[in-house]
This record gives structure tokens, C-alpha cells and sequence, in this order.
């Protein structure tokens, strides 16, 4: 007689019977959160095909259709239903593309950020001594100035270096390296502090033991131990990035005027919000507003339900 062996359970099966997707579903808030941040990124990565209008073909645009208000105030036009801006762009076309560039830069910055940050607090944590101090000692300096510093320094001089035409070029990519290597310490100090605690553990001694090179024990053994942190630190980063991108675009030193992010939107419309055109600035704020939120909201989730000294739900 045949014995039949149970089959193993998928990863989706797993993930299904997992307490994260169990706490997930019972809990509103995280469902809403998720939800409409899944809405933002599928706005942004269908932009081209949502959106009413392209704000980069410039021969789609009609100067004479600058600063008019949303479709249901008086002078409104049917064609643009949130207003035009200063240069006769449709308002939601330019949110729609702006909302994409604004998360293309929050999570590369974020990748950067993850990627520096990983690096440094396993070698830091792993290695000690002088090796840790060194590294320590270079993310507590830069902890010292703040990010938005750091960032508005490192924009000018790149900016003075390299020339603003250059700039406006590889703008996406100059925002993602300043942002990313501004707020790296944040990850080294964590996945250090999370090193230190598992390098005592006797899997990490056994690995030692059988020979394995300290980079296959520290990203293969010790660092799948350390994800929950890093996971909670990233849903915050990526507001935080995109809103140092937004600050950056409304000081000037972001996005160009010709390729629009949420912050330069907000910069542009500023400049006409007292003349009586508020939608310009207001609605790609509204917008920006509503997705640090979301993104805020998951941060939050994730800390609670990695941390089940405080989790109630």
C-alpha cells in the first residue's frame, strides 16, 4: 500500500495562513492605507494612459488657456477639470505625471538608502571594533546636519558643477543619490543595533563553525532576521524622501519647471496663489498630502504589528 505525501504549501498559501495577513484583514485602517496606495501607484505607472492630456508635449499646449479655474467655477472649461496652470497645462495631467516622478524618486532614494544602509550596519555590526567605529563615527557626523542641508548642499554643488542644463536632464537621478545618501545612517544604525543582538545566537555560531565567509553569513543567516525593522523603517522613508523632493522642488533645487513632481507643482503655484489661482498649488498639495499619509499610515501598521508588546489588534 502507497503512502501519498502531503503536498508542501505555496508561499501564497503560507503568506495566507501567516499572522501578518491574518492582522491585516482584521485591521480597517491598514486595508484603507493599502488600498489607496495601490491606487497611487497604478495612477503613476498609467499616467500616460489616464491622464487627459500629456504635459510634455509642448505642442498640445496653449498658452491662452493659462490659470483657468476648475470645471464648476464660473470661467471653468470643460477640458481641464481641475484648471490649467500658468503655462495652460491641464492640472490633472501634470498631478498624474507628477505623482509618478515624485514615487519613482521616493522609492529610488529609498533603494539607495536601503542599500547603503544594509551594507554598512552588517559590516559595522558583524566585524566590531575598529571597523564599527570607523563606520559609526562617519554616520553620527552626518547625523549631525540635517537631511534637508545635507541635501540643499550637495544639490547646489552639483548644480555648480555640472550646470543647471545638466541638471534639469538627470534631475531624477541627481534627487535619488542626494536624497539616498543623505538619510542612509538611519538603516546602518538599525541593522547594526539587530546585528549585535543575533551575531550571539548558535546559528550564527554553528556558521562560523562550519566554515562559511562572514559575507554569506551576514546577508544569507543574519540578515532574514533583521527584515522586520527594515521594513517598517522603509514605509517611512519613502514619505520622507518625497517629501525632502518636494522641499527640494520648492526651493528650487528639485525637478525642472518642464518636467513636474508634485513639489514643483506646488512651487509653480505658489507664486499665483495670491492672484486668486489657488488650484494650481492646491490640489497637487491636497494629493502629496493624502500620499505621505497613506504611506504614514502603513508605517505605523507595521511598527504595531512587528512589535507585539504593543500590538492590540
Amino acid at each position: 500500500m502507497s503512502t501519498v505525501t502531503p503536498k508542501a504549501p505555496s508561499r501564497w498559501q503560507q503568506f495566507l495562513a501567516s499572522d501578518f495577513f491574518y492582522h491585516f484583514k482584521r485591521d480597517k485602517v491598514a486595508i484603507t492605507s493599502f488600498t489607496a496606495f495601490m491606487l497611487f501607484m497604478l495612477v503613476a505607472v498609467f499616467a500616460p494612459v489616464l491622464s487627459p492630456a500629456d504635459p510634455y508635449d509642448l505642442s498640445s499646449i496653449d498658452i491662452m488657456d493659462s490659470e483657468l479655474p476648475p470645471t464648476w467655477m464660473e470661467f471653468g472649461d470643460e477640458r481641464f477639470a481641475l484648471g490649467t496652470d500658468n503655462q495652460g497645462r491641464d492640472i490633472l495631467s501634470t498631478i498624474m505625471y507628477g505623482l509618478r516622478i515624485s514615487l519613482l524618486i521616493g522609492l529610488g532614494a529609498v533603494a539607495l538608502q536601503l542599500f547603503l544602509g544594509i551594507v554598512i550596519g552588517l559590516s559595522a555590526g558583524y566585524f566590531g571594533g575598529r571597523i564599527d567605529s570607523l563606520l559609526m563615527r562617519i554616520a553620527d557626523v552626518q547625523l549631525s546636519f540635517s537631511t534637508m542641508m545635507v541635501a540643499i548642499i550637495v544639490s547646489a554643488i552639483f548644480k555648480a558643477s555640472f550646470g543647471s542644463d545638466f541638471y534639469s536632464e538627470y534631475a531624477i537621478l541627481m534627487l535619488v543619490v542626494i536624497i539616498g545618501f543623505a538619510e542612509w545612517p538611519q538603516y546602518a544604525r538599525t541593522v547594526r543595533a539587530s546585528v549585535l543582538a543575533e551575531k550571539k545566537k548558535e546559528y550564527v555560531e554553528a556558521a562560523q563553525v562550519m566554515g562559511f565567509r562572514a559575507p554569506r553569513i551576514m546577508f544569507r543567516h543574519i540578515l532574514p532576521n533583521c527584515l522586520s525593522p527594515i521594513l517598517v523603517i522603509s514605509t517611512v522613508q519613502v514619505a520622507n524622501a518625497i517629501m525632502s523632493e518636494a522641499a527640494l522642488s520648492f526651493l528650487g533645487l528639485g525637478m525642472p519647471v518642464d518636467k513636474p513632481s508634485l513639489g514643483s507643482l506646488i512651487s509653480i503655484g505658489f507664486n499665483y496663489i495670491f492672484s486668486g489661482s489657488w488650484w494650481i498649488t492646491a490640489f497637487p498639495g491636497i494629493v502629496l498630502v493624502m500620499l505621505v499619509l497613506v504611506i504614514n499610515l502603513l508605517g505605523d501598521w507595521l511598527r504595531d504589528v512587528f512589535n507585539p508588546k504593543i500590538y492590540k489588534g
